[in-house]
Parts: structure tokens; C-alpha cells; sequence
């Protein structure tokens, strides 16, 4: 398939100031909490029984918010669904306004029971092949989806409207949506080889329709997507997370996870993120599901699942969060939008001291991250999205332990980077000295402009959903955009014209054309140099929708 695009940069003054939005932006602008605890009945990574400790562990969890009166929704897996005292200690928790749903990975009583083989090493194994949906054919996805659906209408009276996983194929979502009518899933959130799943380059916080064709791509269109809003879980650090292992290598994780003693565990960290999500300008909503799975034990997650969820009932108390089941926040989500919408992710304070901010904005056609740092500003991110990119998993079941998702990327500062050189897209501007950047958004909550100010004059930046453009205003000297990588990185670029770069990757062709502005080849050059940008009458402009 080909897919052209145009990217566009055009002058924008890119301004990084902690503002705090008004009562009516907080109205218009949401920010929306999920507390999540997912499920499992046994965990075979011990070497001790732990089914009682696992049991014991989402009582401590349920015990943890009634005592402060916040309501949560508990997602079980199919071993777990069947253990009679799950099943009451749900009734209560359901009794007193909390959800449960089912969390899509596959065990051996799960796939017996729907009469096939079970090919796991043992009753719960992690490898992707026999873990996931995606390990299965259509036919076997849908029997496990007819089998849970009917013991957990057999159990609580009804099918549940929330399934999440750390993935759910396109097939399986769309089954689960067309027959048993859901509202609502979560999935993992960006990681390179963490667990042995790649998921890469999607839209990065919030919620997304996903392709037909490709559970981890959004869709442009309504025909083409499944109308099941997916969240992003686990409240990755915007700052640190991404590059948390470079070139590829499998990541670590920094996230809100409580097991996390240096994130979600850490008060500190955890003041500083709670602090960055209602303080900061954001476009559109903005959401974190906050939780953890029982697999970890009560003992060490429990410093940090208390200390969250008390700052959480403080932020409810004060109006600044509101805390729904992820089956609310998905209905409201399809109240609210027809296609994927604009969004973004701002954080103008680094949780180290390191003097970093940070920008992640998000649509249906693309996502990009703008980093600053005490040298300057680059893209460090952009990756397109296209629902017709048709997972290969889509066909075929997965046969190895892992699996590998990924999007259209135009800039890769993880991947095409490495410990010694990091790269991005920077701004070269000789002479140039910025000052913080400042963030605005627009009434409309589609447009986010940022005004990076200077010695020299100003950059804009301005981001809607169909593209980018970068302005300079008042500018007395030359500059550029500079694409650089670690040398000898495999890239997608074919042809690069003055006026277009092609790409292709994964069987798809995609191209960025240039409306404002020119390109040079620098591969010629040597040194992990792609392509530099110049303005024309000092602005760059790229179109990034079809």
C-alpha cells in the first residue's frame, strides 16, 4: 500500500511555563483516572504456592479503597474468574459501585474449557505465543471469547463492558465488540522488548479507535477503526521512560506501577507525576490509570498503591481528578468523540533535577515528542499511523515467545540511537540561546502551539492533527532542522528529493512532502547525518494526515 504525507514545520515560538488551566479549561479539559487491578490466580515465577498470597493481595487492594471510598474496576483472568472466592469478593466490590471485566491473557483452564490443547509451560505461562490472542487463529480467539464471556455472564448475571490486556489483536477486539458489545479496553503502555513485547511508535497516552486491520495502529476513519476506545496503561513517565534503554535493547521500566521504587513507589516521583497531571496545560483530556496487578504481592506494592491512592482521594476532594471505572470513562470517551482526537502531554519539571521538558502530542494521524534540555530542542519523535497497515498477526498466529508491533516512524530517538549519540531531528540555529518554552492550546482543544523564546527571536511550533509547522519570528540568523542517528542504523528512507522523503516499512510505502520549505540528503555525508530542513521565508511546514 502507499500512503503520502506531507510533513510541515512552521515558526513557533516553543514556550515551556508550568501554567495552571482556569476552573472552565479543567471543565473542558478533564483529567480522568482509572484505578485498575488486574487479576491473576496463580503466578509459576515462584518458587512458593502463591495463590492465597495473590488472593490476599487484591483484598488488601479492595480493603485499600473503601477505606477511602474510591471505586476501581477489577479485570480477571479466566483461572481467576473461576475461583469461587474472586467471585464474592467482586460481588461486593461490584455491590458498592465498582467495575469487573475480564483480562484477556489466556490460561490452561481458560483454553481446556473451550476444548483445545493447552501448549503452555505451565497453567499461566508469559510467552506470547500461548499468553495472548495473538497466539491463536480466529476461530480459537473467538471460542475463548464465546467461553469467558458465558462463564462470567453465568457468574455475575451479565458480560462484562471492560477487557484489557497488554495487548488484544484487531480480530479479537472487533469479535468482542460486534457480539458481546464492549465499551471499553486498556493495553500496555509504549515498551521495547520489556517481557519479551514490542509495542511502538502508537499514540501515546489516552485512548485511541484502533484499525480493523491492526489492533495497535489508530484508525483515520470511523469505517476503518473498531469503535472501542483502547487506554494506554500504567502511567509512563513522559521525560524518562522513552529512552530507558536506547538502540533497541530491552527497556526498564519508569512508570506508576507501586512496585517501582524509583517511580510509582518513590513518594517523591509520585508527587512530582501527580503534580504534572493536574497542573499542566494538556490539550484535549488527560488520563492515567493508576494499579497493579496482583502477581507483585501486597507486600510490595503496598507502600506505593496507599500512597497513591491517598494523594488520588486528596486530588477527587479538591475537584483537580475525576476517578471512574474504565467502562465510564469509555462511554464518556464515545459520547465525546467520533474518531481518535488531538491530545497532548506536557511536563515542564524533571522528576531528577535534570532540567528536562517535555511535549507528547498525539492525533489519528501521527504522534511527535518535542524534548528540551540545557543544548537545546529536537523532535525526539514521529511516528504516523495508517489503518491500513494490516498486522501480520492479523492472518497468522504468533509462533515465537514474543511479539513486535509497531508504527511508521520519521524520527526514532530510541531506536535509531545509542548510549554515545542520541538521535532526533534538532533545531541548529548557530548563536541561538532559548529560553523556557510556553504552551498554549486553542478553545477548540485541536490545535497545540508552543513559543520557544530566545536571544535572536522566537520559535513556534504549532501541532494540529494534520500536521506541524515551525515558525521563526523576528529571527537574525539562519537555521535548521537536522535529522541525525547513530551511523550505520537501519533506516526506512528511500529517495530523498527537495521537496519529499520517502519511506517504507513493514510492506507499507509512506512519504513526508514538504509545503513550506526544502529538504537536503545528507546520507552522502557520513556520520548518522539523513536529511536537514530548511525554511523558506522562515518557516517549515509538513502535512502529516492522508
Amino acid at each position: 500500500m502507499r500512503r503520502s504525507l506531507i510533513l510541515t514545520f512552521a515558526l513557533a515560538a516553543f514556550l515551556v511555563v508550568g501554567c495552571t488551566g482556569t476552573d472552565s479549561q479543567s471543565a473542558r479539559s478533564p483529567r480522568i483516572v482509572n484505578i485498575i487491578n488486574f487479576i491473576r490466580y496463580t503466578e509459576p515465577r515462584s518458587e512458593e504456592p502463591l495463590e492465597e498470597v495473590l488472593y490476599q493481595t487484591v483484598v488488601s487492594q479492595a480493603e485499600d479503597l473503601r477505606s477511602k471510598d474510591l471505586i476501581g474496576t477489577y479485570l480477571l483472568q479466566y483461572d481467576a474468574l473461576i475461583y469461587p472466592p474472586y467471585q464474592e469478593l467482586m460481588k461486593e466490590e461490584i455491590a458498592r459501585g465498582c467495575e469487573v471485566g475480564a483480562w484477556w491473557e489466556i490460561t490452561q483452564p481458560h483454553v481446556e474449557a473451550a476444548g483445545m490443547t493447552w501448549r503452555g509451560r505451565f497453567p499461566w505461562d508469559w510467552h506470547a505465543h500461548v499468553d495472548f490472542s495473538v497466539g491463536y487463529t480466529q476461530p480459537e480467539r473467538e471460542k475463548l471469547v464465546d467461553v469467558y464471556m458465558e462463564k462470567f455472564k453465568e457468574i455475575f448475571g451479565e458480560y462484562p463492558k471492560s477487557v484489557g490486556s497488554w495487548f488484544i489483536d484487531s480480530g479479537t477486539l472487533e469479535y468482542l465488540y460486534e457480539k458481546y458489545s464492549i465499551e471499553a479496553s486498556c493495553m500496555c503502555k509504549d515498551q521495547v522488548g520489556t517481557d519479551g513485547y514490542t509495542l511502538w511508535g502508537g499514540y501515546w497516552n489516552g485512548a485511541f479507535y484502533p484499525s480493523r486491520q491492526n489492533g495497535y495502529m489508530p484508525a483515520q476513519s470511523v469505517e476503518g477503526s473498531i469503535p472501542v476506545p483502547v487506554f494506554r496503561m500504567l502511567g509512563s513517565d513522559p521525560i524518562h521512560q522513552y529512552e530507558a534503554t536506547v538502540g533497541g535493547g530491552v527497556q526498564s521500566v519508569e512508570s506508576l506501577e507501586p512496585v517501582y521504587k524509583e517511580g510509582g513507589g518513590n513518594p517523591k516521583w509520585i508527587d512530582w507525576f501527580f503534580r504534572m497531571f493536574t497542573k499542566e496545560p494538556h490539550l484535549g483530556y488527560n488520563y492515567v490509570q493508576v494499579g497493579q496487578e496482583n502477581s507483585f504481592t501486597w507486600a510490595n506494592m503496598e507502600k506505593g498503591f496507599v500512597a497513591q491512592t491517598q494523594r488520588l482521594k486528596e486530588m477527587a476532594e479538591r475537584g483537580e481528578v475525576r476517578i471512574e471505572t474504565l467502562g465510564e470513562t469509555g462511554r464518556w470517551f464515545k459520547k465525546e468523540y467520533a474518531t481518535t482526537p488531538p491530545t497532548s502531554v506536557i511536563v515542564t519539571e524533571d522528576p531528577w533535577e535534570g532540567g528536562l521538558k517535555t511535549l507528547w502530542f498525539n492525533s489519528r494521524n501521527y504522534r511527535a515528542n518535542l524534548l528540551w534540555d540545557a543544548n537545546g530542542l529536537k523532535f525526539r519523535d514521529i511516528h504516523v499511523f495508517d489503518e491500513g497497515l494490516r498486522s501480520e498477526y492479523r492472518d497468522h498466529p504468533d509462533t515465537l515467545p514474543v511479539f513486535r508491533y509497531e508504527t511508521l516512524p520519521l524520527v526514532d530517538g530510541c531506536l535509531w540511537s545509542s548510549a554515545e549519540k542520541m538521535a532526533g531531528l534538532y533545531f541548529v540555529a548557530p548563536g541561538f540561546e532559548g529560553g523556557d518554552p510556553v504552551f498554549s492550546t486553542d478553545k477548540a482543544s485541536t490545535l497545540q502551539e508552543i513559543v520557544w523564546p530566545g536571544n535572536k527571536g522566537d520559535f513556534v511550533i504549532r501541532m494540529d492533527e494534520n500536521g506541524i509547522r515551525v515558525d521563526s519570528k523576528g529571527f537574525k540568523s539562519d537555521w535548521c532542522l537536522e535529522m541525525t542517528t547513530v551511523p550505520g542504523v537501519t533506516l526506512p528512507f528511500g529517495n530523498i528529493s527537495s521537496s519529499r522523503i520517502e519511506a517504507s516499512m513493514q510492506g507499507c510505502d509512506y512519504a513526508a512532502d514538504l509545503i513550506l520549505g526544502s529538504v537536503e540528503d545528507l546520507r552522502g555525508e557520513g556520520g548518522g547525518k539523513v536529511f536537514r530542513l530548511l525554511p523558506s521565508k522562515g518557516s517549515i511546514e509538513i502535512k502529516l494526515s492522508k
